[in-house]
């Protein structure tokens, strides 16, 4: 697969809007409305005016922008999904052009959760495995953290991409249990433990959780609003 096929199936964004999406980018239309016409986006994409406009009605289209129209002409600013669809292709690009370093770090602010990590982590079908894959018997809970910036958040969508640690969903009479990954981790650079990403979660892209063999919050003296720094391992 190259990598014109590799966006296209990942990102569900057609290959002609890539140059006007990173421009509206350049232009800082992910932060605020710009202000722009179509004879100047036209000579920005190297395209006639006809051809710019109707890219304009195309981005609308499909989700990516909005446009409000103003007294100099209109505004255009980049939605959340254009601006995912943007986050993921430097994320493909940063796989394909980088090295893959060593270890990534996270920081997070503690916070209280909903209470389910004890639960999860002591199911016999998550638990065997954690001790076979990841080496130690897990304390009954997780470590929830709220990731503190977009750096943090982006390095956790580059860890979606990592292979990982595969912890295998299952079945029992209840319900179906989904798949984890996982990544050793070291926290706060004293405690080993493991990252997990959760496929069924209630919680959004700024959130992880922890494990460890160690209650992390009575071992770190740890209470919601703290920051920790996750180190996580990558080979």
């Amino acid at each position: 697969m190259n990598m014109q096929q590799s966006l296209r199936g990942n990102l569900n964004v057609k290959s002609r809007f890539w140059q006007a999406l990173i421009v509206l980018l350049r232009l800082g239309a992910h932060k605020k409305p710009v202000e722009i016409n179509t004879v100047k986006f036209g000579k920005l994409l190297g395209v006639s005016q006809q051809t710019a406009s109707r890219r304009i009605r195309e981005l609308l289209n499909a989700g990516l922008i909005t446009r409000e129209v103003t007294r100099k002409g209109q505004a255009v600013s980049l939605t959340n999904e254009g601006v995912e669809a943007l986050r993921e292709l430097y994320l493909e690009l940063k796989n394909v052009f980088e090295e893959v370093p060593k270890f990534l770090t996270l920081r997070g602010e503690v916070f209280t959760g909903i209470g389910e990590g004890s639960y999860y982590v002591d199911l016999p079908g998550y638990k065997k495995q954690f001790i076979s894959r990841l080496g130690f018997i897990p304390y009954s809970g997780t470590l929830n953290l709220r990731l503190k910036s977009s750096i943090d958040v982006l390095n956790r969508k580059l860890l979606e991409k990592m292979p990982g640690i595969l912890i295998k969903g299952f079945f029992d009479e209840k319900r179906t249990y989904g798949d984890v990954k996982c990544f050793k981790a070291l926290i706060n650079d004293s405690i080993e433990g493991a990252l997990l990403l959760i496929k069924r979660t209630h919680y959004g892209e700024d959130v992880v959780e922890v494990i460890s063999k160690e209650n992390l919050r009575q071992k770190l003296g740890l209470k919601d609003g703290d920051i920790v720094e996750v180190k996580v391992f990558l080979e």
